[in-house]
C-alpha cells in the first residue's frame, strides 16, 4: 500500500490535501494513472509530486497490543501519513531485539500502546523504555491511568507519552455511581441473598441509608471526580472535595475543602479519583480513614495501590467502615481473600471502563494524539509529568 508522508505548512494545505484525497484514493493509485491524473487534472499536480517523491519515507507505527473497535479509525487517521505495522513479538526479549539495528521495529517513530500487550511485553518500565531505539518520540497509551509507562525514563529519553482523559469520564463515573448506591443500599449483598433462595438478608433496613441527603466526598475533582459529582448532584447529594488546587471552573454546588481532614469529617461517602503516582501511594491511610466520620463508606474507580488496603480491612473489621465499594485491586486481577470475608462490601473485576462506547474513544483518541503528534509535531494529550518537563527546560 502507498503511503503519504509529508508536513503541511498551513491547515490549510491541510484542509486542500484532505480534500484532494476525498476526489482520488491515492492509495489505489498506480504511478501510470498518477500521471493520467497530473495531466488531467493540474490542480493536484503538486500533490502528486509529493507522493511520488515521499511515498517511500512514511514514517513507521507500532501498534502495541489489540485494537478491537477502531479498525476503520486508523485507515481513517493514520493511513494517509504513516506505515502501520503489529506487535507480531512472543515476549519481551524478542520486543527488544526487534529495536535494535536490523529490527523491524528499529525505525519506527510512534506507539500505540494499551494494557493488553503487558501479557506478552510486560510494563513499558524503564527498561523497555531505554530498549526503543532513538527513533521513537511518542507512546500514545490507551488509558487515562498510564502508571504502566515509566514517565521518568520516557522523559530521560525524551520520548512523549500521552493519555486518553476525557474519554473514560463517563464509564468510569458510572461506575462509582452504582458502587456508591450498592453500598448505600446493600444491593450487592441482597442479590446474593436472592440468587441462595433466601430472600432479603436479615435486617436488611438497620444497615442501609438513601442516597438523597448524603454528604459525597471526592478526593480529587479531575474529569472523572467531575462527572461523577454531576450523576450525584441529581439526586441531589451534597458534594464537597479535596484536590491540590481548587478547581476554578467547578460548579458553585461543589464546596472545595483546603483542609482534608475537614472534609473527611463531613462525608457520609468518600470517592478516590487521583492517579497512581510514587507520591499517591496509600494516600488513603490510616489517618485519613480513620478521620472519616464512623459508618462512613469509601469507593474507589481510581488504583487500588492508593489506598492502605491493610488499613482499610481493618476499619470493615471493627466497624469504622460501614462498606466499601471496589473496582480497583493493589495486584489485580489478585484480589486479597479477607476481602471476601466482608458480604457487606461490593466489588467489581475493573469495570470502569469495560463498555465498547468507552473503548472505541479511547482507541480513537490514543490514535488521534499519533496522527497529531505526526502533522504537527505534538499531540494533545501529553501527560502532566512532560508538561511540567517541558516548562523547567
Amino acid at each position: 500500500m502507498i503511503r503519504w508522508h509529508t508536513r503541511f505548512h498551513s491547515p490549510i494545505d491541510y484542509q486542500r490535501f484532505s480534500s484532494y484525497n476525498k476526489v482520488i484514493n491515492f492509495n489505489d493509485v498506480t504511478l501510470e494513472k498518477s500521471f493520467w491524473y497530473a495531466e488531467n487534472l493540474n490542480f493536484i499536480k503538486p500533490i502528486l509530486l509529493i507522493w511520488a517523491s515521499h511515498r517511500e519515507m512514511a514514517p513507521k507505527v507500532l501498534i502495541c497490543g489489540h485494537i478491537v473497535w477502531a479498525h476503520d479509525d486508523i485507515k481513517e487517521l493514520l493511513g494517509d501519513i504513516a506505515e502501520v505495522i503489529y506487535l507480531d513479538s512472543k515476549s519481551r526479549s524478542e520486543f527488544l531485539a526487534a529495536f535494535q539495528p536490523g529490527g523491524r521495529y528499529f525505525d519506527v517513530k510512534g506507539i500505540y500502546r494499551e494494557n493488553g500487550s503487558a501479557d506478552i511485553i510486560g510494563m513499558f518500565d524503564k527498561e523497555i523504555i531505554d530498549g526503543l531505539s532513538a527513533s521513537v518520540k511518542w507512546i500514545a497509551h490507551n488509558g487515562a491511568g498510564y502508571d504502566s509507562v515509566d514517565v521518568y525514563a520516557c522523559i530521560e529519553r525524551g520520548i512523549y507519552l500521552s493519555n486518553t482523559p476525557g474519554a473514560v469520564d463517563d464509564a468510569t463515573a458510572t461506575t462509582a455511581l452504582y458502587l456508591l448506591i450498592s453500598t448505600l443500599r446493600q444491593f450487592s449483598l441482597s442479590e446474593r441473598s436472592l440468587r441462595a433462595g433466601q430472600w432479603k438478608p436479615a435486617d436488611l433496613s438497620s444497615k442501609t441509608h438513601d442516597v438523597t441527603g448524603r454528604t459525597l466526598a471526592i478526593l480529587g475533582l479531575g474529569g472523572i471526580g467531575l462527572r461523577f459529582a454531576e450523576l450525584a448532584h441529581a439526586f441531589p447529594m451534597r458534594i464537597i472535595y479535596h484536590s491540590r488546587h481548587k478547581v476554578q471552573d467547578a460548579p458553585e454546588w461543589c464546596e472545595y475543602f483546603e483542609n482534608v481532614d475537614e472534609m473527611l469529617g463531613q462525608a457520609d461517602v468518600l470517592s478516590v479519583h487521583v492517579p497512581l503516582r510514587a507520591d499517591t501511594v496509600d494516600l488513603v491511610g490510616e489517618k485519613m480513614i480513620r478521620a472519616l466520620k464512623p459508618g462512613a463508606i469509601i469507593i474507589n474507580t481510581a488504583r487500588g495501590k492508593v489506598i492502605d488496603e491493610e488499613a482499610m480491612i481493618r476499619a470493615l473489621q471493627d466497624g469504622h467502615l460501614a462498606s466499601v465499594g471496589l473496582d480497583v485491586f493493589p495486584n489485580e486481577p489478585e484480589v486479597n481473600p479477607q476481602l471476601l470475608k466482608f458480604p457487606n462490601i461490593t466489588m467489581l473485576p475493573h469495570m470502569g471502563t469495560e463498555t465498547q462506547d468507552s473503548q472505541r474513544k479511547m482507541e480513537v483518541r490514543a490514535l488521534q494524539n499519533l496522527r497529531d503528534y505526526l502533522i504537527t509535531g505534538m499531540g494533545k494529550d501529553l501527560v502532566p509529568e512532560w508538561k511540567s518537563a517541558k516548562k523547567s527546560l
